[in-house]
């Protein structure tokens, strides 16, 4: 997927453009399908799908103290946005410059950037955007019907009786309600990140781990558990734990992650890795020391190859 990275950015997206916007955080159903409807749009009409979103959350900027933990940092978002087919992608920086922007030159903004090949926005029918969220639906279809481009406003899904939200995602994910999630999101839960240096104690009891510095912010409850990894074209089971190592890292507050790869050998420094989590094992214990931590881990492998299998 090619990104562009503000408005200026349509200018590079070929043929009638047909743009999804939105945040788009988790790209759950809902989100795939307001994006899924830019796409079928573009084919139908020959065009370009194009999906259109923002960084950082708006609510950062509109309501700091408030701002919900992310499902998916703008790079895990984009990869997940991509695995939909969609070919551009553009990042517009919402800063308080960009908040204060009157709805009606947003979409001129838009229509300028295109130059004039704005074939269709969608987004779904309930979004507000714009200085003082004035604009809507129906502000985009007045605008449009002038501009020469068509709107649609995708309905809210619904799953289990209420709207697939990200919210509801965060709620089921803080749980440890992987299953509902999956639900939600029409898709398994993952969480993206960046392998670190760390202080390669695994190697010493058999077990090297790949220490993740996890982009996601809602993650869900401490424990180890059975994971799926995800880099490119490949995958491996493993074992995952999540939490603040209490054997190994007496003083550290913050949790982390880390994962043992099964049948993997090779060097993932600097390598973004997707993690999947496939079931709870355990919560989080402290050991004795590092050859009882060994014979637990033992145990959680052996676990998990059983589950993975």
């Amino acid at each position: 997927m090619t990104i562009h990275h503000d408005i200026a950015g349509l200018a590079g997206v070929p043929g009638g453009i047909h743009c999804a916007i939105g945040v788009f955080d988790g790209v759950h159903l809902g989100h795939r399908a307001v994006i899924g409807e830019a796409l079928r749009s573009a084919r139908e009409g020959g065009g370009t799908g194009c999906v259109m979103t923002f960084d950082p959350h708006p609510a950062r900027v509109l309501a700091p103290s408030s701002a919900p933990r992310l499902l998916t940092a703008t790079a895990h978002k984009l990869n997940l946005i991509e695995d939909l087919g969609v070919g551009h992608g553009v990042i517009i920086t919402f800063d308080r410059e960009f908040a204060e922007m009157p709805a009606e030159d947003f979409v001129l903004g838009l229509h300028r950037a295109a130059g004039g090949r704005l074939a269709r926005i969608c987004v779904g029918a309930d979004w507000r955007f714009g200085n003082r969220c004035r604009g809507d639906v129906g502000l985009l279809e007045t605008m449009g019907k002038d501009l020469g481009f068509a709107v649609t406003g995708v309905p809210t899904v619904r799953v289990d009786g209420a709207v697939a939200s990200s919210t509801r995602i965060r709620e089921a994910v803080a749980g440890g309600d992987f299953a509902v999630a999956e639900r939600l999101l029409g898709r398994p839960y993952t969480v993206l990140g960046t392998v670190v240096e760390g202080r390669k104690l695994g190697r010493t009891i058999g077990f090297p781990t790949a220490n993740l510095r996890v982009h996601n912010e809602q993650l869900p409850p401490t424990g180890v558990y059975a994971v799926k990894v995800r880099h490119e074209a490949h995958e491996w089971g493993g074992v995952g734990n999540l939490g603040y190592r209490p054997t190994v890292e007496k003083d550290d507050l913050r949790r982390a992650l880390e994962v043992h790869l099964f049948d993997f050998e090779g060097d993932l420094y600097g390598k973004d890795l997707e993690v999947r989590f496939v079931s709870f094992l355990r919560p989080e214990q402290k050991f004795d020391g590092l050859e009882s931590l060994k014979a637990q881990i033992d145990s959680d492998a052996a676990s998990a190859r059983n589950l993975l299998e």
